[in-house]
């Protein structure tokens, strides 16, 4: 049996983590709030790491930024409903696979996250950084997500008809500063 994702103790939770991987110091509160979501997401779920996907979910639950982004109604909800399947249904598959497209490097010092998702959060933060900003933000990591297409957030967005280039695109528009 593989090991789960690794669980931090009270004492860690506020200290830096045991692999020295202090993503959370580089995250606004509400993208820390959404990683740990999704921390707790995949260890419920009884999955090995965090994906793209779990990061996705809770970055729809928890930030309204990125609703807005996506476009809230309708599609929410489908999107919403993709992902609640996934443990229920077609993502099971997923449980016994990593998810690594290959197409990025590989991260390290992110314990617990599956390759893609611990490269979108390196690249959350790069994209913060070069608009200026100390902290990465839910949006950044959205764009950050559907940067690779092998990733299963893409996979999830796809099927509720969301395309990758869309979303960069009002990623962009979201971050332009107002006339």
């Amino acid at each position: 049996m593989q090991p789960r994702i690794p669980r931090q103790s009270a004492g860690e939770q506020d200290g830096p983590r045991p692999d020295g991987a202090d993503l959370d110091d580089r995250f606004d509160a509400d993208l820390a709030a959404a990683v740990s979501g999704a921390r707790r997401r995949a260890v419920r779920d009884g999955d090995r790491q965090i994906d793209t996907a779990h990061l996705l979910h809770s970055l729809l639950e928890s930030d309204p930024e990125v609703r807005s982004v996506l476009g809230d109604g309708p599609r929410i909800a489908r999107l919403l409903g993709y992902l609640v399947q996934r443990s229920i249904g077609y993502g099971l598959r997923w449980q016994s696979a990593v998810e690594d497209s290959g197409a990025v490097p590989v991260v390290t010092g992110a314990a617990g996250f599956s390759p893609l998702a611990a490269a979108a959060t390196e690249d959350a933060c790069a994209r913060a950084a070069r608009r200026g900003a100390a902290r990465a933000c839910g949006v950044d990591l959205l764009a950050a997500l559907v940067a690779d297409p092998q990733a299963r957030a893409v996979e999830v967005l796809a099927r509720a008809a969301v395309e990758p280039p869309t979303v960069l695109a009002r990623v962009e528009q979201h971050f332009e500063p107002a006339p």
